[in-house]
């Protein structure tokens, strides 16, 4: 609640900022033009949003995994939930100030309802993917389709199983959606900024260098994992086509836009290593059919890593 006070007023003290930047002239009112501005690369940003997307968003469900189940009973909310929670604090405000350190005017109008938006969906998978992911300690098989689970499918009444069902779409769709969706957006909103007339600001400086590989790792993750591929491509190709526009006119991708930019493209080069890598697997092709094939790492554990550690136990 405090979270989205804090966006409403920001939502209306930028509508006013937009009345106000409607400068009147001889010609009547016209809107400012944004002038460039040295862009220095935002280390300390990118690196706190690569650290707490480790930490919170991949980290969360081996911290339910390993925790002892004794300090976290299935009936209360397990440490990955917790994780989660902190993620829906920490990277809305961490996507704030990336876009208030923008050199160029952004829409601050769309932003904050796209992050608004964004905490919706996030709160809304939380609650679904805590669920879920407490379930394999029932037996639940992530690589099997909801009715197919061993621990699903014979439930009395069957109504139950539609409820399960209603669970799943909350969690893999209308969650990620309304999560995915905002946070493309931001970060594409956020590069239109990325762009300036001096070839000397168009380089990484070492310190991206260092953060470009676990940024990429942790977009395929992403990409993978929230099935968010058709997203993750328009997103990318509008970045392709912007920065072809932007080029015509003289203007190339600052320090910042250039991480991003690349950050994207390494993350298409890892998906389409992991697509090739899992494509003759049958039972993933059974869960994954359609032409477009890319599994969830948490599908492939849960059908080779746990087989594999059982076997070791069983020697």
């Amino acid at each position: 609640m405090v979270l989205e006070h804090y966006l409403v007023e920001r939502l209306q003290q930028s509508c006013s900022a937009e009345e106000n930047n409607l400068q009147p002239s001889r010609h009547g009112a016209v809107k400012n033009e944004d002038t460039f501005k040295t862009s220095q690369f935002h280390f300390d940003l990118w690196f706190y949003f690569t650290l707490q997307n480790w930490v919170l968003d991949f980290g969360r469900p081996i911290a339910m995994i390993i925790l002892p189940l004794e300090w976290f009973p299935l009936n209360k909310p397990s440490a990955g939930d917790y994780f989660h929670m902190a993620y829906n604090v920490i990277t809305p405000f961490l996507l704030l100030k990336l876009i208030e350190r923008s050199p160029k005017t952004l829409p601050r109008s769309m932003v904050y309802v796209s992050i608004i938006v964004f905490v919706m969906g996030a709160s809304i998978h939380l609650v679904g993917d805590s669920v879920n992911h407490r379930l394999i300690f029932s037996g639940y098989q992530h690589h099997l389709s909801v009715r197919e689970n061993p621990i699903i499918k014979n439930l009395k009444p069957e109504t139950l199983i539609d409820s399960f069902e209603l669970l799943y779409y909350y969690d893999e769709y209308l969650g990620h959606s309304m999560w995915y969706i905002p946070f493309f957006l931001i970060l594409f909103i956020y590069f239109t900024g990325c762009f300036t007339p001096v070839e000397e600001e168009s380089r990484m400086p070492m310190a991206a260098l260092l953060l470009i590989g676990p940024s990429s790792l942790y977009y395929w993750y992403l990409v993978t994992e929230g099935q968010i591929f058709i997203l993750y491509i328009f997103t990318f190709f509008a970045m392709m086509a912007l920065v072809m526009h932007q080029k015509r006119k003289g203007l190339v991708l600052d320090s910042n836009g250039l991480f991003l930019f690349y950050s994207f493209i390494i993350t298409l080069v890892l998906i389409a290593v992991w697509v090739i890598w899992l494509w003759n697997d049958k039972i993933l092709r059974k869960k994954y059919p359609g032409v477009i094939y890319i599994p969830e790492p948490w599908a492939f554990y849960t059908l080779h890593m746990n087989n594999l550690h059982a076997a070791k136990e069983s020697l």
